[in-house]
């Protein structure tokens, strides 16, 4: 492996994924073919607390990647998982690499980086996979999920000021590393503060305080590529979606402080 390369790491929390790992490793596996020539791929698993094989199935199915696992020993939560990556990363980054964040259930289509990357040829910063804009799209997902997954989006643009951006909640994202370490000195190593499924929520404002430069790419939701159920309980969303709106302003405070340190 050419160690000049920059690195494209791949960030994935999972909570008792074991029945998913074999066909995440496939994709991965994959992806990571793709990419080198262009990229050292470096994949981080934040292993949430699970109780199942999960870490055990890591170690069978990934054992020729490069791989780390970073553990919570009780489940803590999405957002707390992504943080955690962020400040495993904080010493790592270096200018030129990119984080990919994604579902370790394998909803999200990583068959789309290359054309995520694309956007990046272009200028943007941060590409967020989008089943909201044109061409993207839910199959095999129930209505119930659909509609919340919709009503959560349009509060989010309508009512926390995040306009002109398709989906705001998926995990499915590229960053530029450039653009973490710049929250990361506003926010702290772990950028977010959210524990749930709501901390995509919270790092899309952040984003936009920042004036990040932002595209999406379609993205079909597709729920049978999924080994078992969601763990997004939709109550405790809900309730955090509102816990994200009443910390906007102070958000939006600590970076208009802090910006010239960035």
């Amino acid at each position: 492996m050419d160690k000049s390369l920059s690195t494209l790491y791949l960030v994935i929390p999972v909570l008792n994924e074991a029945p998913n790992l074999p066909r995440l490793s496939e994709s991965l596996r994959a992806t990571t073919a793709s990419f080198q020539d262009r990229y050292r791929t470096h994949i981080i698993f934040v292993d949430d607390g699970s109780i199942d094989d999960t870490v055990k199935a890591i170690a069978a199915n990934c054992h020729d990647l490069e791989t780390s696992i970073v553990r919570h020993e009780i489940n803590q939560g999405p957002g707390y998982a992504f943080g955690s990556a962020f400040e495993y990363l904080s010493e790592r980054l270096k200018p030129g690499d990119w984080v990919c964040t994604m579902e370790g259930d394998n909803t999200s289509n990583i068959d789309l980086l290359n054309q995520m990357f694309q956007r990046t040829g272009e200028g943007y910063e941060v590409i967020f996979a989008s089943p909201y804009m044109y061409g993207g799209g839910f199959t095999n997902t129930d209505f119930f999920r659909r509609f919340f997954s919709f009503m959560a989006n349009t509060y989010v643009r309508e009512f926390l000021g995040i306009p002109g951006i398709f989906t705001v909640s998926s995990f499915f994202r590229l960053y530029k590393a450039e653009v973490i370490q710049a929250l990361q000195k506003i926010y702290g190593k772990r950028i977010i503060a959210s524990k749930g499924f709501e901390c995509m929520i919270e790092l899309t404002m952040k984003l936009v305080f920042r004036n990040s430069m932002i595209s999406e790419v379609p993205m079909v939701l597709d729920s049978n590529k999924r080994i078992g159920k969601s763990k997004m309980k939709k109550l405790k969303t809900v309730w955090g979606y509102i816990q994200v709106g009443l910390q906007r302003n102070s958000w939006q405070r600590l970076y208009q402080q802090n910006r010239l340190h960035e």
